[in-house]
């Protein structure tokens, strides 16, 4: 005798939907974690800002004064910003390549 023999139609309706949702919030949860990048990473190599240099740069450098060179030497892309805060618009500075901006004020990489 299993448990569903002991109640109605209703109630077996109300616990398949129970264990429906449940395991699809489960589900969700699992994906949602998967999806969720890792930790920052440094990348390897230097990142030369205004003449400092930075080994295995990570993250955002603020503050930094205009005009700004930027010397990549990594394998990663880097990111020039006019905001102080790494947000909004960006150009890009390939990897082994150099940007000279005006406007720059941080950078991401």
């Amino acid at each position: 005798m299993s448990v569903f023999d002991e109640v109605g139609e209703q109630e077996k309706q109300f616990m398949r939907r129970h264990v429906t949702k449940t395991l699809g919030a489960l589900a969700a949860a699992i994906a949602l974690c998967v999806a969720l990048p890792g930790p920052v990473h440094a990348a390897s190599g230097q990142l030369v800002l205004n003449g400092r240099v930075f080994t295995d740069p990570a993250g955002c450098f603020r503050e930094l004064n205009a005009p700004l060179s930027v010397q990549n030497r990594t394998r990663t892309v880097a990111y020039v910003f006019a905001t102080r805060d790494c947000t909004g618009p960006a150009q890009t500075v390939p990897a082994g390549q150099t940007l000279a901006s005006t406007g720059g004020h941080s950078v991401r990489i």
